[in-house]
């Protein structure tokens, strides 16, 4: 019997925001396999499933092990938070597949933090906008130097993932200095924090502000461009209809 290896993002995390597609996939599959943080969040909704679960940095020992189950034939859904192609599993297990895998392989999208946390503020990518994460562990810090300047010089809006954590204490800060080489003090931003799980909240912000504050691996961090406004209490960063 032909294995399938199924790749999918959990949304937030909570079921609301888990799409149709994703809790077909779990509801399909022999072993569900997953970050411990991710997985907890899905035990409750699927308790009846057989569960492979590694810690952080243990990436490429979970994959092979769910890519070593489809090729004995099991149905495996590997999950991620958010969406599996955005700092998620989906390349790193079509990689490890290679160009002829013996099993089915299924990519099915999830709703990443830039959304979902985007919602919670209002509309902060509303128009073109770029998303870098602020974790140095997999791509040097030099290089995310380099995408902060050409996102500031481009006036993208900003969606920064992984802005802190206990390794990477002060990582936001020097961000927030670098985007201040070229963007306003004022520049108008947004912290998403618990998205759609227990303790969630919005601020809006100014870069300045930003600046001080210490961010961690529960936020999501916004940063407008320059068209970027407040309406009601929400970020709005306008496509420009009235003027087409």
């Amino acid at each position: 019997m032909m294995g399938k290896l199924i790749v999918t993002g959990i949304g937030p995390g909570d079921a609301a925001h888990m799409t149709v597609a994703c809790a077909d996939a779990l509801r399909t599959a022999d072993v569900i396999v997953g970050y411990t943080g991710y997985t907890k969040l899905i035990k409750p909704l699927f308790p009846d499933k057989e569960y492979i679960e590694t810690g952080m940095t243990q990436e490429m020992a979970r994959c092979q092990e769910a890519v070593a189950l489809a090729d004995a034939g099991c149905t495996v859904c590997v999950v991620s938070s958010g969406d599996s192609g955005v700092y998620g599993m989906a390349g790193l297990l079509l990689e490890l597949a290679g160009e002829s895998p013996s099993f089915a392989i299924a990519i099915v999208p999830g709703v990443t933090a830039a959304l979902s946390g985007a919602a919670l503020l209002g509309a902060p990518i509303g128009h073109d906008f770029a998303v870098i994460s602020l974790s140095d562990l997999l791509t040097p810090w030099d290089v995310i130097e380099k995408r902060l300047h050409a996102a500031a010089m481009g006036d993208f809006a900003i969606a920064l993932y992984n802005p802190g954590s206990h390794k990477r204490a002060g990582h936001l800060r020097t961000a927030c200095g670098l985007l201040l080489e070229t963007l306003p003090p004022d520049r108008l931003c947004g912290i998403a924090r618990c998205i759609a799980r227990e303790g969630e909240s919005m601020q809006i912000t100014t870069l300045s502000a930003l600046f001080e504050h210490e961010g961690d691996m529960n936020e999501t961090i916004f940063i407008g461009n320059s068209q970027t406004k407040l309406v009601g209490g929400r970020m709005v960063t306008p496509r420009g209809y009235r003027h087409a």
